[in-house]
C-alpha cells in the first residue's frame, strides 16, 4: 500500500515469535496528516509492530523508512520511566528545555499544565511512584501530547481515561495536524479520529479508506468475496483429497505440484470455519425475582486535607430482575467501591445491600486476574467446569466455548505464559463466564480486548438472560449492552438514568439550554464551524501565529485564567453551605454555562499553541 509524500513507508515487514508468525511481507505507506487506526486480534503482533515502528524492537525481514528530520512521540501501552521522576520532569522529559528561550519554556510550562489538568492530573510535584498505573499512562500521554511531534504512535490510548477525558482527547486528536497510528478498542474513538483503517488478519495487512463505519463495510465485502473462493477451494479440496487418498504411488516428480497444490487447497478451505462462528446463548442458572437492594448506603473516605470524599450518600435502588445496568462517572467518584460493596468485598459506612438467596455473581475486575503460567489454557478452563449449559439439553463442552472466544485448539495445548497480555485478559473473561453466574458483574471488561473478542461478548451479553451490571467507559460497548445508567456524579451524587451512554450525553447537552431558553445553533452553522475547524488544523502545519492570532492567545490566556478562577470561587461557595437559596440557583445555572466556556476557549488556545 505506497503513499504518495509518505510520512512512513513499510516494505516487506515480518516477525515471528518462535515458531509463531505475526506477520509476514507487510507492506504499507503513512501520509502526512494521515489519522491511521490499526485493528488486529490479541496475540497477532499489533503492539509488536507499534514498537518496530518506535525503534524498539526490530523485524526479522523487511525494511521502516521515516522522512528525514521528522519527530516521532510514541505512547506505550505500559510506560516506563525513572520513578524518582516527579510529574512536571516526566511531563517534559522528552522535550529540551533547555535549548528553549524563556517564553518558550513558559509556553511549554502552560501547555503541559493544562492538559494534565484536563486528565486529572494536578499536583505537578508528586513523584512517579506514589502514581497508579492508569494516572502514569496520563501523565505518558500528556507528555506526547505537549511533545507535539510530527508523527505520533498511541497505543490504546483511552485505557485509564474517564468518559469526559476521553472526549476531550477525541476532540483534540481530530483537530490536530499531526500524523497519527494508534492501536485502540474504542470504536467511537476510531469512527471520529481515523480515517484510514490498518487491519492484521491471517499473518496480512488489508487497508480501508475511511474510518471504522466505513471499514466495518468493507471488511463484511472482502469477508464474502472469501466465502466464494473458499466455497470453490472447499469443491476442488474434495477432489484433490480424493486424488491423494486413490493414487499415492502417483506421487512421484511429476505430480508433486499437485500435493503442494492440495496443502494450499487445505489451507483455505479451514478458513472457512475460522470465520464461522455460531452465536453464543449460554443458558445462566435460575435466578429469583429478588436481587438486590441498597438499603440507604453510605460510603466515604478520609482524605489527606482532613476531609472526606464522599461515594454514596443514602443511596437507595431496588434493582429489578434481567435488568443490564451501565455504570458511569469520572474516576474517583466511586464506582468500583459501589460493586465492591455489592459484592460484600466492602463494608458500606452505614446502610446494606441485601442480596436475593439464588443470586450467583461472576465478577471481572481489572485485578483479579490471576493465573499459574505453567498451566495450559484448557485446564485454566476445565478446572471452573467441564461444560456449560445451553439450555433445551445442548451444550458446549471447555473446549468448544474457548474455541468460540477465539482460542484454536492448538493455542489451548499451549501454556499460559505464551500468550499475550490481551490474550490472558480474554482467558480470564472464559474462566468467568465459565462458572455460568446469572449475576454478572463486569468492572471495565473492555481493556485490553481486541474489537473482534468484544463483538464476541456484546453478543454473549445482549443474549444473557441473567443479570449485568457493567463499569466501563467505552461508549460503544455500553450502547450495545445496557439499557440504563446509574451515573456517579461526584461528591456521593447518583442520577438513575434511562437510556444508554449517547442518550444521556444527548440529554445532559439539550439540558442546559432547555432550562436558559437558550437557541441551538442551526445545523449550517453547525457544519460551518466544523469546517472552519478542520481548516484551522490543515492550516497549522503550513504556518506561524499572525498578529492578531498572538493576541487572541495572549487574550485567551487571560480569559481562561479568570474562568478559572470563578469556577473555583462558585464550587467553592456551593460545597461551603453559607449562601443563600437564590445564590445557590443562580451559581447551580452558570457553572454548566462556564464550563463550556472553558471548554470552548481551551480548546482553541490548545490550536494556537500548535503554531506558537
Amino acid at each position: 500500500m505506497a503513499q504518495v509524500n509518505s510520512f512512513l513507508q513499510v516494505n516487506g515487514l515480518t516477525r515471528s515469535v518462535g515458531d509463531r508468525v505475526l506477520f509476514s511481507d507487510v507492506s504499507f505507506g503513512i501520509a502526512e496528516g494521515q489519522h491511521v487506526g490499526l485493528i488486529a486480534q490479541n496475540g497477532t503482533g499489533k503492539t509488536t509492530l507499534l514498537n518496530i515502528l518506535a525503534g524498539r524492537d526490530s523485524a526479522d525481514e523487511g525494511t521502516v523508512v521515516f522522512r528525514n528530520g521528522i519527530r516521532i512521540g510514541y505512547l506505550e501501552q505500559q510506560p516506563r520511566y525513572p520513578m524518582e521522576m516527579t510529574v512536571r520532569e516526566a511531563a517534559h522529559c522528552h522535550l529540551r528545555l533547555s535549548e528553549m528561550d524563556e517564553e518558550e519554556q513558559q509556553q511549554v510550562e502552560v501547555k503541559s499544565a493544562r492538559i494534565l489538568t484536563k486528565l486529572r492530573i494536578n499536583d505537578l510535584e508528586q513523584p512517579l511512584s506514589q502514581l497508579s498505573g492508569g494516572q502514569l499512562k496520563r501523565v505518558s500521554l500528556a507528555n506526547v501530547l505537549t511533545l507535539e511531534p510530527d508523527f505520533l504512535i498511541l497505543d490504546e490510548p483511552t485505557n485509564h481515561l474517564d468518559l469526559e477525558m476521553i472526549e476531550w482527547l477525541e476532540n483534540y486528536l481530530s483537530r490536530s495536524s499531526m500524523t497519527l497510528l494508534m492501536v485502540t478498542h474504542d470504536r467511537y474513538f476510531l469512527d471520529r479520529v481515523c480515517g484510514l483503517i490498518l487491519e492484521l488478519d491471517n499473518q496480512s495487512l488489508y487497508a480501508y479508506r475511511g474510518n471504522y463505519q466505513y471499514y466495518l463495510e468493507k471488511r463484511q465485502e472482502r469477508i464474502a468475496a472469501m466465502e466464494s473462493q473458499i466455497s470453490r477451494a472447499q469443491n476442488l479440496y474434495r477432489t484433490e483429497l480424493d486424488w491423494m487418498r486413490r493414487m499415492p504411488q502417483a506421487r512421484g516428480h511429476k505430480a508433486r505440484y499437485r500435493e503442494e497444490a492440495f496443502y494450499e487447497l487445505e489451507k483455505v478451505a479451514k478458513q472457512r470455519m475460522e470465520e464461522k462462528r455460531i452465536r453464543l446463548q449460554a443458558k445462566s442458572a435460575y435466578i429469583g425475582s429478588k436481587i438486590f437492594e441498597s438499603e440507604y448506603v453510605s460510603k466515604s473516605f478520609p482524605m489527606a486535607d482532613g476531609g472526606e470524599k464522599v461515594i454514596l450518600r443514602d443511596f437507595y435502588y431496588n434493582f429489578s430482575r434481567f435488568e443490564k445496568m451501565g455504570v458511569v462517572g469520572a474516576n474517583g467518584t466511586g464506582k468500583t467501591t459501589f460493586v465492591k460493596m455489592l459484592l460484600g468485598l466492602v463494608a458500606p459506612d452505614n446502610g446494606r445491600f441485601v442480596v436475593g438467596d439464588t443470586v450467583r455473581f461472576g465478577y471481572y475486575s481489572q485485578e483479579g486476574m490471576h493465573f499459574d503460567q505453567q498451566m495450559k489454557v484448557i485446564d485454566a478452563i476445565r478446572r471452573e467446569a467441564e461444560y456449560i449449559d445451553l439450555g433445551g439439553g445442548r451444550h458446549l463442552t471447555a473446549m468448544q466455548f474457548l474455541q468460540h472466544f477465539m482460542f484454536t485448539p492448538e493455542q489451548q495445548q499451549n501454556y499460559i505464559y505464551k500468550l499475550s497480555g490481551g490474550e490472558q485478559r480474554r482467558l480470564y473473561l472464559c474462566q468467568v463466564l465459565m462458572k455460568s453466574p446469572n449475576f454478572l458483574v463486569l468492572d471495565e471488561p473492555t481493556n485490553d480486548l481486541d474489537i473482534l473478542t468484544l463483538q464476541i461478548l456484546e453478543e454473549y451479553l445482549q443474549d444473557f438472560s441473567g443479570c449485568v451490571i457493567v463499569v466501563s467507559h467505552d461508549r460503544y460497548f455500553m450502547d450495545k449492552v445496557v439499557d440504563h445508567l446509574l451515573v456517579f456524579q461526584g461528591d456521593g451524587r447518583v442520577k438513575d438514568f434511562p437510556g444508554n451512554y449517547t442518550q444521556y450525553r444527548e440529554w445532559e447537552r439539550l439540558r442546559p439550554m432547555e432550562e436558559n431558553a437558550k437557541p441551538s445553533r442551526t445545523a449550517k452553522e453547525a457544519k460551518d464551524s466544523k469546517d472552519s475547524r478542520g481548516s484551522r488544523a490543515a492550516d497549522s502545519a503550513k504556518r506561524r501565529l499572525t498578529f492578531n492570532e498572538k493576541r487572541e492567545f495572549q487574550q485567551l490566556t487571560a480569559d481562561l485564567e479568570a474562568l478559572e478562577r470563578e469556577k473555583s470561587a462558585i464550587v467553592g461557595a456551593l460545597s461551603g453551605g453559607e449562601i443563600s437559596v437564590e445564590e445557590i440557583t443562580e451559581k447551580s445555572k452558570r457553572l454548566p454555562l462556564l464550563q463550556r466556556e472553558l471548554d470552548e476557549k481551551e480548546m482553541r488556545w490548545l490550536e494556537l499553541s500548535e503554531l506558537a
